[in-house]
């Protein structure tokens, strides 16, 4: 199992590095028709970093980087309000029109029935996709600080041509220090499409995996980032059949025998707003798997797996048991699609009451 710092030798519990983002959410509408947009924070790093912050109730910082505009600080102010730590957010100068530095855009609509969710994202030339190694004090931030916890993924790492850098640095500081590293693979095609394609996305997240203690993904993440196929893992797999990831996770552990925890995300997609999920979780050689709920009603289905993949920290943080863990973790991601944003809105009790086959009857 793994072994975590305790909480006096650090001033965090978890750090996260990546991008966050405005979101523009036509609400019921299409972007290319909306007139109107909800704006909320995200990105699949940071979102651990909330979730773990306003549902659970950790200590948490991210590091990224804004152009020094309004935009830059409106998303600032979100994440103040998400609780989590905001010194390590480096300010870039903000040339006016944002040729040389900008803040990145994420356009993203729900889907509902027969139209699935979709997204256009708009990050060019952001602020922190030009990270370079040296930029961030780490040695500051692990051993100065400290942190128990370290969560990045494959979509930082595939922003740019020195995002991947930026990340292994950070892990080689992490480890030097004891701090556990989870990586969720998070693989988009988009990100990967005019970079190198799966072959570039294989070839930097191989790389970056062998840091990693805990690494969280789903069955086309495992094929489409480390190149491993298991027949009938697809995404038309129903998630109550477990026995081929099981196999997919089998194959991952083989090759990196240095990984404590594989977890992975099932998701049955028979409509945009009814889902079937579930969730995997391996440790120590055994496989632990969460309740599966059928027919899941879906809201906003953006943010599931980062939900997930903060109920699947905290269990293993503070509980140190795998097996609550990947209660923790579908539970939570279960709730966050029922409402709108990239960030979960859930309360620890109630992530506690559906772990425990809670209803959804009123409460008053």
């Amino acid at each position: 199992m793994l072994t975590i710092k305790p909480k006096s030798s650090c001033l965090f519990d978890e750090v996260s590095l990546g991008e966050v983002m405005l979101r523009l959410d036509p609400g019921d509408m299409r972007v290319r028709t909306a007139r109107t947009f909800t704006a909320w924070e995200g990105g699949g790093e940071y979102n651990v970093a909330r979730g773990l912050r306003r549902c659970f109730g950790l200590r948490t910082a991210v590091v990224t980087a804004f152009a020094d505009n309004d935009v830059g600080r409106l998303v600032e102010d979100f994440i103040l309000q998400g609780g989590v730590d905001t010194r390590h957010i480096l300010w870039r100068p903000y040339d006016g029109i944002g040729r040389s530095v900008r803040n990145g855009l994420n356009f993203t609509e729900r889907g509902f029935g027969a139209r699935g969710a979709a997204g256009t994202s708009d990050r060019g030339h952001t602020a922190v996709s030009q990270l370079k190694k040296g930029d961030i004090d780490w040695e500051s931030i692990f051993g100065k600080d400290g942190a128990r916890w370290l969560h990045t993924g494959g979509i930082y790492a595939g922003l740019s041509g020195t995002t991947a850098d930026v990340i292994e640095e950070a892990m080689i500081a992490a480890k030097k220090h004891g701090t556990i590293i989870s990586y969720d693979l998070n693989y988009r095609p988009s990100l990967w499409k005019n970079f190198g394609g799966q072959k570039k996305a294989q070839e930097v997240n191989r790389r970056l995996v062998k840091y990693v203690d805990v690494l969280i993904g789903n069955e086309e993440d495992f094929t489409a980032c480390l190149g491993f196929h298991v027949d009938g893992t697809d995404e038309n797999l129903s998630a109550l059949d477990t026995s081929n990831f099981k196999k997919m996770i089998g194959a991952v552990t083989q090759e990196f025998s240095h990984l404590s925890v594989v977890a992975t995300t099932l998701r049955t997609v028979k409509s945009a707003t009814i889902n079937d999920w579930a969730a995997i979780c391996w440790s120590d050689g055994k496989f632990y798997e969460s309740a599966v709920r059928e027919g899941l009603e879906i809201y906003d289905r953006v943010g599931g797996g980062d939900s997930f993949a903060s109920g699947l920290v905290y269990g293993l943080m503070e509980k140190n048991d795998a097996a609550l863990a990947v209660e923790y973790g579908a539970a939570h991601g279960a709730l966050a699609m029922t409402t709108p944003g990239d960030t979960s809105m859930a309360s620890l009790a109630e992530v506690e009451h559906l772990m425990k086959g809670g209803s959804a009857r009123v409460a008053r």
